[in-house]
């Protein structure tokens, strides 16, 4: 990508793009245009030498008209304020697709996490979290994880939160995260909940088009917490696992990888290229595969106008926030590749995020059947909807999933007004 590239841009392209199409209300358009509220911090933590540091976080709310700001934390040395903005209007978008009763927002600080200990990353977290202060709430703006963060993560962030709160009602604070430990109130399936939807999409979206998954060959590109869900889910359809990309390289084997041996494998500090019975392939060449499927699960912008032309895949189910540009899309789109959209593809994450929210506030503990029976209803909702849309409008998925969004937001500012 160019060092000039924004991925704000972008996103305010598609969501434009979108809004062309059925007139959007021009006031709706105005106040979308810009996020409501934009936090950067700069924090101290003192390191494990005794030294202090300076790191710079942020947080980013876009908009609540549906309800509270929701969006995950990312701790990565490439966070910066226009990442950080995208990510929280495809939040906004995401959340008003799917039905959940949240508005969208970012959040992140600027560290490799790979290069701290435990005891710098707890104090990191519990800086910024304190830092924050009143910008998050459990009724106002409820993180989760994100890249580089995770439910200990999210435990530490409630932790802080709560002991900054009057004795009275600290309990009654758990909910001011999401993709918490099971320990202090996470929900049962959140772990696995965005690459659950991943399949739940990519199977709503074969049943329509007569797409048989057994057999089908995918590759994943990033083996974190969604593109492992994502792959061993998807191998329980019988589709077949063979190529995965990661920070560490790239590997393939057309006869199929056993996803779970190879994160087990990866757990264990070892890089995917050092899995047995695999071969090390360059990462251009991965692009270039064989395949049905490929599930792009690592950061934005990976697929682009000098790798899409490569892609053999039928479908791409998007997996990241932004994997692909618009150049790249253009170039998939000419060649008849059907793009399952971020907003749709992953929304499970924040769904599920929905689902644990709702029980801390109830005091209640749903069963992984009932968890995944209701994510599947709403996943599958999300999809027929999208794809009424696409056929209705005549146009793509991804233009279509922000024509739904929009539509639904818009009617609350018609039905609420602007104050005062």
């Amino acid at each position: 990508m160019s060092k000039t590239f924004s991925l704000y841009k972008q996103a305010t392209n598609q969501w434009q793009k979108a809004a062309d199409f059925f007139e959007l209300d021009r006031d709706v358009r105005t106040i979308l245009s810009e996020p409501k509220n934009e936090v950067s911090i700069n924090f101290p933590v003192r390191m494990d030498n005794h030294e202090l540091r300076l790191f710079r976080g942020h947080r980013i709310q876009h908009n609540n008209i549906l309800g509270p700001f929701k969006g995950g934390i990312r701790f990565h040395p490439m966070v910066n304020h226009d990442e950080v903005k995208a990510l929280a209007v495809w939040m906004t978008f995401k959340c008003a697709l799917v039905g959940v009763p949240f508005g969208g927002a970012k959040g992140g600080v600027t560290v490799d996490p790979g290069e701290l200990s435990a005891g710098e990353l707890m104090r990191l977290t519990r800086r910024f979290t304190h830092a924050l202060g009143g910008n998050i709430g459990p009724e106002y703006d409820i993180p989760a994880p994100d890249a580089g963060t995770n439910a200990k993560t999210m435990a530490i962030m409630m932790d802080t939160f709560m002991n900054a709160q009057s004795a009275t009602n600290r309990n009654a604070q758990r909910h001011v995260v999401t993709g918490k430990t099971l320990t202090v109130g996470g929900s049962l399936g959140r772990d696995k909940a965005t690459g659950q939807g991943v399949v739940y999409v990519l199977k709503a979206w074969a049943k329509e088009h007569n797409f048989d998954l057994k057999g089908a060959k995918f590759a994943v590109q990033g083996y974190g917490n969604v593109g492992f869900h994502a792959a061993h889910i998807l191998e329980k359809e019988g589709a077949i696992l063979v190529a995965v990309q990661d920070h560490t390289g790239s590997i393939s084997n057309l006869k199929g990888i056993d996803a779970q041996a190879l994160k087990t494998f990866n757990l264990s500090g070892n890089p995917i290229t050092s899995f047995e019975k695999v071969e090390v392939i360059s990462n251009q060449d991965f692009f270039k595969l064989p395949i049905d499927i490929l599930i792009p699960a690592a950061l934005e912008g990976q697929i682009h106008k000098d790798n899409a032309h490569d892609i053999q895949a039928k479908v791409i189910a998007e997996g990241a926030n932004g994997p692909t540009t618009s150049e790249g899309e253009d170039i998939l789109n000419q060649k008849g590749v059907v793009i399952l959209p971020d907003l749709l593809a992953n929304a499970g994450g924040v769904t599920v995020s929905y689902f644990e929210w709702a029980q801390n506030k109830t005091s209640s503990q749903w069963s992984l059947e009932a968890v995944d029976k209701r994510l599947l209803e709403m996943m599958n909702q999300a999809y027929a909807h999208t794809s009424e849309v696409a056929k209705d409008m005549k146009t793509d998925l991804r233009t279509a999933s922000y024509i739904a969004a929009l539509k639904r937001i818009s009617y609350a500012y018609q039905e609420r007004g602007i104050f005062p």
